[in-house]
């Protein structure tokens, strides 16, 4: 993550939160619940861009943040300065003291960077002190959140081009330094081959690619000069950009220079289309360049493009072997948020059992899940491809009954019969145990390899770009008959007796 100027490398920013989780902070310390524990779930309720399923990332930040989370004098002469409405101070002196001492000795459990969910399942979920647990839900969810839509932005462009190389160009067009930063690791994660973002590299080890821009062409007397002089200049990196005036013959011009550079010996990578008719303009380009004897070099396409402008111009033949996405891939493009919750699932006091809590909307895809929850993905190991089978929530301090069965959690009628023998893996992981750490992060170049190995696992259906199959997730059959008296106690529908406290 990207620190603030006046935070040293190793300081995490504590007061990257909303003031409303101190304020819930300051109630529950002063009504004498610090010792209390609670259970957070993270999740999302609709797989973003209308697509059938997401890629998680932003663990690697997450775990950066913890790990050195705590309270700085800053923070809590800043804290300390506020005031409430009637100009007193917002906070007691006792509680700031407290805050210093805070230790943020919680256990996060997480899915892998990479790893392949869907909506209504649990992507992170963190039990601990209910104080620090409370006061990171901000960072967690602005930490995953937009990484994970970048990350799934990547992806669905990468299944787009059906492997062909694809770079993130949208550094310019991002939202902030940090987010710009933030995306090009998402990106590449996601799919992405390389960035133009050369403090990604720096920072990420990502590979990054430039070519130049049509400010070259237009500082030189011709086009034609222009592409010599960068040949001189660059002769091992030339991918011309060929639309600041003509297209076609800005082609021709390159080829000229392409000439040039093998007569010394060099290569001409590539050419660069950036506007007009790419389908047409690259199926002529390509035609020029074969026949000049450069049928190697390589097209490459930018100009506004996603995932959809993508497939519709491989549809239409389009000549295009590499791709440069920036705009619509660093900002989400036609998704501005992933619309990350977390949500209170259980509380307890010391040495008591679990209380499942519930919150309810009148919209049922608002309606939390209680629990402290886990998500196990069944599979054949029999298959090569399509062997994931379903994802099942369920309630870790309640278990698994004999006959698994998933409910889907916005339609009832919609379930599931697992054989009990069929072969699992939970996705929840052991991150921090007690506020230490406790996982080994793979590394960016296995997280991606890990992205692609796993969506070879799913139904091609789900991962279909437009009108995608929907992949069965759904809750264990014994929570969502929890979940349902739940509700229809809260709603005054049934005696509260009624409603068992699980241990």
């Amino acid at each position: 993550m990207v620190l603030a100027p006046d935070r040293r490398i190793g300081q995490a920013p504590v007061l990257l939160t909303d003031l409303y989780q101190l304020t819930m902070a300051y109630a529950y310390w002063k009504s004498g619940y610090k010792d209390k524990h609670a259970a957070f779930t993270m999740s999302f309720r609709r797989n973003p861009f209308n697509g059938g399923l997401a890629v998680f990332c932003g663990l690697k930040h997450v775990i950066e943040y913890i790990s050195e989370l705590k309270f700085q004098d800053d923070d809590l002469s800043y804290l300390a300065s506020l005031r409430a409405h009637d100009c007193s101070s917002l906070f007691d002196r006792e509680f700031i003291e407290y805050l210093r001492t805070l230790k943020f000795d919680i256990d996060i459990d997480s899915v892998a960077d990479g790893t392949v969910v869907f909506a209504h399942e649990p992507l992170l979920r963190v039990v601990g002190p209910i104080i620090p647990a409370q006061i990171i839900e901000t960072a967690l969810l602005n930490l995953v959140s937009f990484s994970t839509l970048i990350a799934t932005k990547a992806t669905r462009i990468k299944l787009a081009t059906k492997g062909q190389p694809v770079f993130e160009f949208g550094l310019r067009r991002a939202q902030g330094m940090d987010g710009g930063v933030t995306a090009s690791l998402a990106a590449y994660l996601g799919g992405c081959d390389g960035t133009s973002n050369v403090l990604a590299g720096k920072l990420f080890g990502i590979p990054v690619k430039g070519t130049h821009a049509h400010s070259w062409i237009m500082a030189n007397d011709s086009e034609r000069e222009a592409f010599f002089d960068y040949a001189d200049a660059m002769p091992n990196n030339c991918i011309f950009l060929v639309d600041t005036f003509d297209s076609l013959v800005g082609v021709k011009h390159a080829i000229e220079a392409g000439k040039k550079l093998r007569d010394k010996g060099h290569k001409m990578v590539g050419i660069r289309l950036d506007s007009g008719d790419l389908a047409y303009l690259s199926i002529e380009a390509r035609k020029m360049l074969d026949e000049a004897g450069f049928s190697d070099a390589s097209i490459l396409a930018s100009n506004d493009l996603d995932e959809t402008i993508v497939t519709t111009l491989k549809a239409q033949g389009a000549a295009i072997d590499t791709w440069a996405v920036g705009t619509k891939l660093v900002t989400g493009g036609d998704q501005s948020s992933l619309g990350g919750v977390y949500k209170l699932s259980a509380v307890r006091s010391p040495g008591r059992p679990w209380r499942h809590v519930i919150k309810l909307s009148e919209q049922t895809i608002k309606v939390s899940t209680p629990g402290v929850l886990q998500v196990r993905r069944y599979l054949d190991d029999q298959r090569q491809s399509d062997r994931f089978i379903a994802d099942m929530v369920f309630d870790e301090s309640v278990g698994i009954g004999d006959r698994p069965v998933i409910i889907d959690p916005l339609d009832f009628t919609r379930r599931k019969m697992i054989n009990p023998a069929t072969n699992y893996i939970d996705l929840l992981k052991p991150i921090f145990k007690s506020g230490q750490l406790v996982y080994d992060y793979p590394g960016f170049d296995a997280t991606r390899a890990y992205v692609f190995d796993q969506l070879s696992g799913f139904h091609s259906g789900i991962k279909r770009l437009l009108n995608p199959h929907q992949y069965p997730v759904g809750l264990e059959s014994s929570l969502h008959t929890l979940k349902t008296e739940l509700i229809l106690k809260e709603r005054g529908l049934v005696e509260d007796e009624r409603i068992q406290v699980h241990g």
